[in-house]
C-alpha cells in the first residue's frame, strides 16, 4: 500500500507534533522533580470517574484513541485536550477534542479537525460542539451511565466534510472488571442532507477493551461501525488495535492501527495522539491545602 502524503504538509505536522511532545514533557518532568510519592501504576480510564479533585491531583481521562467513548467524566474544573494524527492511503488529518468539566457531572465538549486530506484535497475539516452528562457512577455491579450530544459544524468544503449539520445522541455504559475496564456506546446519528432538506439516520455501536500491561503501558481494543443511512452514507466497521502510555498522571500517549473490515473506508489506517489535562481553572485544590 501507498501513502498519498503531501511531503511538505507532513514535515509540517510531525514537526508541530513533536515540538508540542517536547515542550510537554519537558514541563512534566520538572513538574515531577518537586512531587513525592507519585504512583507510576497504570491508569484505567474509570480511575478519575468518581474521584473529587480535593487533593489537588489531576489525572487525564481519555477518549481516545477509540471511537467509543468513556461514559467516565475530567475532574470538576479540568480543562483537557485530545489530539491525533490519522494516515493512510489518501486521507490525512489533524484531529482534536477539547473538553471542561463546566459543573458536577457535565462535561462541554468543542471538537475540530484543523487539517483534513482526502483524496489530494487539502483543508480545514469540520468542527463539532456537544456535552456529556453523568446520569449516576459506578457502584458495585452497577456500571457508570452518560449521555452525550455532538452537532458537527460543517465547517470543510463538501469534498473534505459532511457538508451539512448532522446530530449524535450516544448513550455511554463503562464499568471496570478488576483492571479490566469496558467502554459501550449506542447511539443515533441523524445525517443532513447536503443541498436539500431532511435528515438521513443511522445508528452506531461500539465496544471497547481496556487492560494495563505493566508499568506505564496499556493495551486498548475494539469494534464499532455505523449502519447504512443512504447510498452516500453506506454501513461501516472498523477494528482497531492500540497501545497506550501513561508518561504522567496527566498526560497520556497513544497509537495503534485500526482497520476498516467494512464499507468504504481505507483498508489500514495508522494513528498517533495525546490526552493531556491542563489545570483545574476553580483552583480548588488550593482551599483544600491545610495551613
Amino acid at each position: 500500500m501507498t501513502l498519498s502524503f503531501s511531503p511538505r504538509l507532513l514535515r509540517r505536522v510531525i514537526a508541530l507534533f513533536l515540538f508540542g511532545f517536547a515542550v510537554r514533557a519537558n514541563a512534566l518532568a520538572q513538574e515531577a522533580g518537586g512531587q513525592q510519592g507519585q504512583s507510576s501504576e497504570q491508569s484505567k480510564p474509570g480511575d478519575s470517574g468518581e474521584q473529587e479533585n480535593t487533593s489537588g491531583d489531576i489525572a487525564a481521562v481519555p477518549n481516545r484513541p477509540t471511537f467509543a467513548s468513556t461514559a467516565e467524566m475530567v475532574q470538576l474544573g479540568v480543562f483537557e485536550i485530545e489530539y491525533g494524527l490519522e494516515a493512510a492511503d489518501g486521507h490525512q488529518n489533524i484531529n482534536g477534542l477539547l473538553k471542561w468539566g463546566a459543573v458536577k457531572n457535565l462535561e462541554l465538549w468543542f471538537l475540530n479537525n484543523p487539517i483534513e486530506r482526502d483524496a489530494g484535497t487539502a483543508g480545514l475539516g469540520d468542527s463539532g460542539a456537544g456535552f456529556k452528562y453523568k446520569l449516576f457512577p459506578q457502584k458495585k455491579a452497577r456500571p457508570t451511565l452518560s449521555f452525550l450530544y455532538v452537532a458537527t459544524i460543517p465547517t470543510a468544503r463538501p469534498q473534505l466534510g459532511a457538508g451539512a449539520v448532522q446530530h449524535l445522541a450516544q448513550f455511554l455504559v463503562s464499568k471496570d472488571f478488576g483492571k479490566h475496564h469496558f467502554d459501550v456506546n449506542e447511539g443515533v446519528q441523524f445525517v443532513g442532507r447536503p443541498g436539500t432538506s431532511g435528515f438521513d439516520r443511522r445508528y452506531f455501536s461500539a465496544l471497547s477493551y481496556f487492560h494495563p500491561i505493566r508499568g506505564k503501558w496499556g493495551y486498548t481494543a475494539e469494534i464499532a461501525g455505523y449502519s447504512r443511512a443512504s447510498a452516500a452514507n453506506p454501513a461501516t466497521m472498523t477494528i482497531l488495535v492500540a497501545p497506550t502510555y501513561n508518561l504522567s498522571s496527566r498526560l497520556v500517549f497513544d497509537g495503534g492501527v485500526y482497520v476498516g473490515a467494512y464499507g468504504s473506508l481505507p483498508r489500514v489506517t495508522f494513528f498517533f495522539g495525546l490526552t493531556y489535562s491542563f489545570a483545574d481553572l476553580y483552583h480548588r485544590h488550593h482551599a483544600s491545602r491545610t495551613p
